[in-house]
């Protein structure tokens, strides 16, 4: 989980972590914690950081200076110049503040907005901070973009590829500093998304299509960015009323189901693989082999509705000789409702349960 307080909200209170604390323990998920750098107070960063520590103990992971520091002479939060150079010194600043405060918690960062700034800023994190966790953020489409939005777009040909253009940019610094890194806020739209895209099946087509790439390419770790309070945005999960958000009364987005495919992947090898395409259909393939032999195949049919049926043909060695099926699938991409994977519907608590008989390939 990445707790992200927004550039103009106050830091966490000491109840709020506390909070944040008792879900990590009774989820397991492990908390970093981003501290808000928009406004230089290095001495009030140290405080909030040494009350996070206290009450997140062992589930604080990491801390990270943003958010998307690399954005905030845009948004008219620094004057210019603004540049890793800049962040830099006020990053060392805070550092000391922060390790006379609270010692010992390491850094997360740069955690900027895109792959393109990654090129510049994780190569100076690298060098002069020495994380122990890159971070870096990803939107396929933006939501002033001309061209608008569509679900045409997020599952187009033209963004798969860019995607991985993105990820290789960021895996490049990753990989030649052996430094993990971690992708903690990616989602559907900028903007906390858009209804009708982010909240749809494509929503999940997308997430299913984007993280098995880059589980492939040896990222550490991805955070789904997601606001519970708004249903008709990007999210895994939402309240729709107040109250139900209050109670903690959510159900399952399509998105939800995407990371439960993603979930059964998780410590498997990924394989190279080839995918050969007549007529070039809109399909995304990735292998993934377990510890036991067992070979993962992850078909993404992003073709629109209406398009013709796809006949997809594996080629493997004679050891294999039988497969089953795991199917996500909706009435359509735009549906709203209607997902199931595996032919089931999640429980009303979100919770899951593979069938015991799978059709076999």
């Amino acid at each position: 989980a990445t707790a992200r307080p927004s550039w103009a909200s106050s830091a966490l209170e000491a109840r709020d972590l506390r909070e944040l604390g008792t879900l990590a323990a009774k989820s397991g998920w492990h908390i970093v914690l981003t501290i808000g750098l928009a406004h230089y107070e290095p001495e009030a960063a140290a405080r909030e950081v040494a009350t996070a520590k206290a009450a997140l103990g062992e589930w604080l992971q990491a801390i990270e200076l943003g958010n998307e520091p690399n954005a905030f002479a845009q948004h008219g939060l620094r004057s210019e110049p603004w540049t890793f150079v800049q962040y830099d010194a006020q990053v060392a600043a805070y550092r000391s503040a922060i390790e006379a405060a609270a010692p010992g918690i390491p850094l997360a960062g740069p955690d900027v907005s895109g792959s393109g700034a990654f090129e510049s800023w994780g190569l100076g994190e690298v060098i002069n901070q020495r994380p122990a966790e890159l971070t870096g953020h990803h939107y396929p489409l933006g939501c002033e973009q001309v061209p608008a939005p569509s679900i045409a777009r997020l599952l187009s040909p033209l963004i798969h590829r860019q995607e991985v253009g993105s990820l290789r940019r960021y895996m490049s610094i990753a990989q030649a500093s052996n430094t993990p890194l971690r992708l903690d806020e990616i989602n559907t739209v900028s903007c906390g998304g858009v209804a009708g895209i982010s909240n749809t099946f494509a929503s999940a087509l997308w997430a299913v299509g984007y993280l098995t790439k880059a589980m492939s390419m040896g990222v550490a770790g991805i955070n789904l960015h997601g606001n519970p309070a708004r249903c008709d945005g990007y999210t895994p999960v939402c309240a729709t009323a107040p109250e139900d958000l209050a109670t903690g009364a959510l159900h399952a987005q399509p998105e939800w189901y995407a990371l439960l495919l993603a979930r059964a992947l998780i410590g498997k090898r990924p394989l190279h693989t080839i995918v050969s395409s007549p007529g070039r259909p809109n399909v995304e393939v990735t292998t993934l082999r377990a510890a036991d032999g067992t070979l993962h195949f992850v078909i993404v049919d992003d073709d629109p509705p209406g398009a013709r049926s796809v006949a997809v043909r594996l080629r493997l060695g004679s050891d294999f000789r039988g497969a089953s099926i795991l199917s996500l699938t909706a009435p359509s991409p735009a549906a709203l409702s209607g997902v199931k994977l595996g032919g089931r519907a999640v429980a009303p608590d979100g919770s899951w349960s593979e069938p015991s008989r799978l059709p076999h390939a």
